[in-house]
């Protein structure tokens, strides 16, 4: 297993933008709280502890609910869904619901985001503070990369790693460098907004799970600089 050195967890000078919401969805009917997000192209599915919600994110409303336990972090390989519940990752078809392989999760149930990129599941540990690189195959550790915050909500887009972060009444989504975790950019979220979820819509926005709000939040993606 190939772990980042914890040299390169200090916090870095990163820069500190205040994180734009420009839209928010939910509570969701008989839904408590949001412990995870993804995008599949068109929906937006939240993890809602009991189901799994899936609304388009123009109408707002839900089209599609999947009965199925979902305590953590959700994910979208561009064909199935895959759901952290408890201490197992399962592989579903979001057409009918089923459940198609189940894989251990990393942190037997101390898990939190998922993501797929590169042909693999990112699986956050909150309180370990690290994400995992797992074969989604047999659940495999792969890699772990080091974080100096709690991990919350992964995502992939254009080859930046970005996560979610939830301390106190304090939350950001940050930048990090998929070798060594170090922190790149931070987008703080008003005080008291939890970040419980996080996935890219692969374009200019970031949805992430609010945790016992019951909403999902739209967050503008900064645009990239030029190099």
């Amino acid at each position: 297993m190939d772990t980042a050195s914890s040299s390169s967890r200090r916090r870095s000078a990163a820069p500190v933008r205040t994180a734009e919401i420009v839209r928010e969805y939910g509570p969701f009917e008989g839904a408590e709280a949001v412990h995870g997000v993804t995008h599949d192209g068109r929906r937006v599915w939240a993890a809602t502890g009991a189901r799994l919600v899936g609304f388009d994110p123009e109408g707002r409303e839900p089209q599609r609910t999947l009965e199925h336990a979902c305590d953590a972090g959700t994910a979208f390989d561009g064909t199935h869904l895959w759901q952290i519940a408890e201490s197992r990752i399962d592989k579903i078809d979001p057409a009918t619901g089923r459940v198609l392989a189940s894989i251990p999760a990393p942190g037997q149930g101390m898990d939190s985001g998922l993501a797929w990129a590169e042909g693999s599941l990112w699986v956050g540990q909150w309180r370990e503070r690290r994400i995992h690189r797992i074969d989604p195959e047999t659940g495999a550790v792969l890699r772990t990369i080091e974080s100096d915050r709690f991990v919350t909500g992964v995502t992939w887009v254009d080859g930046e790693l970005w996560h979610g972060t939830w301390e106190g009444d304090e939350s950001e989504l940050r930048r990090i460098d998929a070798d060594s975790g170090a922190v790149q950019e931070r987008l703080k979220m008003p005080e008291g907004t939890g970040v419980s979820g996080l996935e890219s819509d692969g374009r200019d926005l970031f949805y992430c799970g609010g945790g016992a709000s019951g909403k999902v939040r739209a967050v503008r993606r900064p645009a990239r600089q030029a190099t």
